[in-house]
């Protein structure tokens, strides 16, 4: 009996601690650092005094006042621009695309984001993945964006950017990972 009521005492003991603790107050402005989105602005929740004649509808849809961290930055459509951009590369390097499936091995594989300003100029290239074995692919590739410049216009007048993968065999030639005919 004595273990028991050891037990007992020890379980009622664990229980007054974990509900004396302080309870830990969320602040809606202030979103935890960790979160990658950016913080929003909840709207201000009304006085007891104040006028109670919103809607359910009103109160049922917070209108957020967060503005996108890059207000020429156009990623919406990107998936779309990219299919539009690896089509116009094909188009205008037709003789430097490799025709069926590719080899198993190939000499590099690139990744690399484009960014295209609203006149269809290459605004820059982000290198996301460079081969350090072949150094001359990066500048081919570089020279290959630059060659089927100006691609299509973004939509909206804005910037686009978009990340292809470059499948570069020995020969020079190459397939965009959005339009290959796959591998052996």
């Amino acid at each position: 009996m004595r273990l028991g009521s050891a037990i007992h005492a020890m379980c009622m003991v664990l229980v007054l601690v974990a509900c004396s603790t302080k309870p830990v107050t969320v602040h809606p402005t202030k979103p935890p650092e960790s979160k990658p989105f950016p913080p929003t602005a909840l709207p201000d929740a009304p006085s007891p005094e104040a006028n109670t004649s919103a809607t359910q509808s009103d109160l049922e849809q917070p209108k957020l006042t967060a503005k996108p961290a890059s207000p020429l930055l156009y990623e919406a459509s990107s998936e779309d621009y990219r299919r539009h951009a690896a089509r116009h590369i094909y188009q205008r390097l037709p003789d430097r695309i490799y025709k069926g499936k590719l080899p198993p091995m190939l000499k590099a594989v690139v990744v690399v984001d484009i960014h295209i300003e609203p006149s269809g100029q290459v605004g820059h290239i982000d290198w996301v993945r460079v081969p350090k074995h072949s150094p001359e692919v990066k500048k081919d590739i570089e020279q290959a964006i630059n060659q089927s410049a100006p691609f299509p216009a973004p939509s909206n007048f804005k910037r686009v950017r978009y990340t292809d993968t470059w499948l570069w065999h020995k020969s020079g030639r190459f397939q965009l990972d959005t339009l290959t005919e796959g591998q052996n």
